[in-house]
């Protein structure tokens, strides 16, 4: 059975991305405040940064894909430049067919149409038996936590109260951890956990 795991950003009071999200604004208005210590500190932070994108395969949802609503349009390749860091294919959840995006380094985005249980189907059969992450965004994770899908939940909690925006654990039920550990800096505080079943 594959292991799945789930990295995802919020703030103090459980937002993983702020109002508002746009081309200019990926996160949302305030959002990349969550993501600071990648950036300022990415010299204490080695071990949490490599572990995101130590997967076989990824799914994510298409808001964390785009800004793009409804149908396809124009020729978006995501947020990360021509070569995302994942390296490996990601299966971006949408109700609007795509043919695939390759890109540099090895990514390849695959627009699945027919839902999570299609998505973590094709993941799995595509891993080559590494880890599966669940990439986000919040949605994405609430839906993957209700179908009892994530094995460890990591969470980068940054010292910021946005006050709005997507909350990653509204309408997420019977939820029971088992803290694994947990890193700091001043930016940032790690937290791993066992999701409980």
């Amino acid at each position: 059975m594959a292991y799945v795991t789930c990295d995802i950003g919020i703030s103090v009071d459980g937002y993983s991305a702020g109002p508002n999200q746009s081309q200019t604004e990926p996160l949302g208005e305030g959002g990349e405040q969550l993501h600071r210590w990648m950036f300022e500190e990415p010299e204490l932070h080695t071990a949490e940064r490599d572990a995101i994108v130590d997967a076989g395969a990824f799914i994510m949802g298409r808001n964390m894909f785009g800004p793009i609503r409804g149908e396809w349009s124009g020729d978006w390749r995501g947020w990360w430049g021509e070569e995302p860091p994942y390296h490996g294919p990601v299966f971006v959840l949408t109700h609007h067919e795509r043919a695939p995006l390759e890109m540099e380094g090895g990514t390849t985005f695959h627009f699945v149409t027919k839902g999570v249980a299609a998505a973590f189907e094709l993941a799995k059969e595509s891993a080559g038996g590494r880890n599966i992450s669940i990439a986000g965004g919040a949605d994405t994770v609430r839906q993957f936590l209700n179908f009892g899908l994530i094995d460890e939940l990591r969470l980068h909690i940054a010292p910021v109260v946005l006050g709005t925006g997507e909350r990653v654990f509204e309408g997420v039920h019977d939820l029971r951890l088992e803290q694994l550990g947990v890193t700091s800096s001043t930016l940032v505080t790690h937290v791993r956990y066992r999701v409980l079943r």
